[in-house]
């Protein structure tokens, strides 16, 4: 993903002179093709990431389209009072690029986990999220924030996630895509889980008719199709690499509580409320966490049987 950003904004910076790219300390090989072409649109800021937040939008309001980037936890955490401060309260169009989001640090410890970004800036008024699920949508998702405006996130993950997408599908901020047809079990993908939901749909496909949609965009909800999909299916399902406090399912948990009562059940897939004190890569972390098709295959048809979910099986 972070290979197909630094693509995406090279390109974008030919099309768009007010493109400038900021990076906190980090991606600077990967960025040698955009500082060969626009030296003076590279700023590497350092481990400053508040100052480069504030430069960002300082730069923004002088009329140019700052992205900064650095490490998720870095870029949102470490920095929240600038992103809401600087960025959101003035609404300046700053892009805020969190590469290594979800448990693609995974071996780097609980201080290079994200599972909590969606929550903190989704919260923050007059700011957009956007999480690809692979590298085809981190292309189109570029310059579609661009046009946006206003300041949003832009979540990444890491390096060498499946490509889910044959080819380049139509995108939209707020607007879903459509990834498999069904008519029982409807399975909304945020991120770079798609692949994983995917798994999901290929393990029920024999006992229960699966659709599947990859929703990039957390903030602002595609509404028409979350309208749809409750009315149509028996259950839906979300997953993500994000707490279930506060992230994408708990944003479908808000708009469905918040209207008419819908046909289907939410089951809610996402990490558990704990830090983790293992070491381990990212496949490990999300069986620690229940993200693995087999729980959450058991999960759905455990939920279709109209039995209460339990806590998930966390052996």
């Amino acid at each position: 993903m972070r290979n197909a950003f630094a693509r995406a904004i090279t390109q974008l910076a030919g099309l768009d002179e007010r493109v400038v790219l900021l990076s906190g300390d980090i991606g600077n090989r990967m960025f040698d093709e955009f500082k060969s072409a626009y030296p003076d649109r590279f700023l590497n800021c350092g481990v400053a990431e508040a100052n480069m937040v504030g430069v960002a939008a300082g730069m923004a309001l002088a009329g140019l389209r700052p992205f900064v980037y650095t490490i998720a936890p870095f870029i949102t955490a470490r920095v929240l009072e600038q992103i809401r401060v600087d960025v959101c309260y003035h609404d300046t169009p700053v892009v805020i690029v969190g590469t290594g989001a979800g448990l693609s640090y995974a071996n780097l410890g609980a201080t290079h986990h994200s599972c909590e970004d969606i929550a903190f800036l989704r919260a923050l008024p007059g700011m957009s999220v956007v999480c690809p699920a692979d590298s085809i949508e981190v292309q189109a998702a570029v310059p579609a924030i661009l046009d946006l405006g206003r300041p949003t996130y832009l979540r990444l993950g890491k390096k060498g996630e499946p490509t889910v997408h044959t080819s380049p599908p139509a995108f939209e901020i707020g607007r879903g895509i459509e990834i498999r047809g069904g008519q029982v079990v409807c399975f909304l993908s945020c991120g770079n889980v798609l692949p994983l939901a995917l798994e999901c749909v290929e393990a029920l496909k024999n006992s229960v008719s699966c659709s599947l949609f990859s929703i990039h965009t957390v903030k602002p909800l595609d509404e028409d199709l979350l309208a749809r999909v409750f009315e149509e299916n028996d259950l839906v399902v979300t997953i993500e690499e994000h707490s279930l406090i506060g992230g994408f399912g708990s944003a479908v948990a808000e708009w469905l509580v918040d209207g008419p009562r819908r046909k289907a059940r939410l089951l809610r897939i996402g990490t558990r409320d704990q830090f983790i004190h293992e070491a381990g890569e990212q496949d490990y972390m999300r069986v620690w966490h229940g993200l693995e098709a087999e729980r959450i295959v058991r999960a759905v048809l455990t939920t279709r049987e109209g039995i209460a979910p339990s806590a998930p099986d966390t052996r």
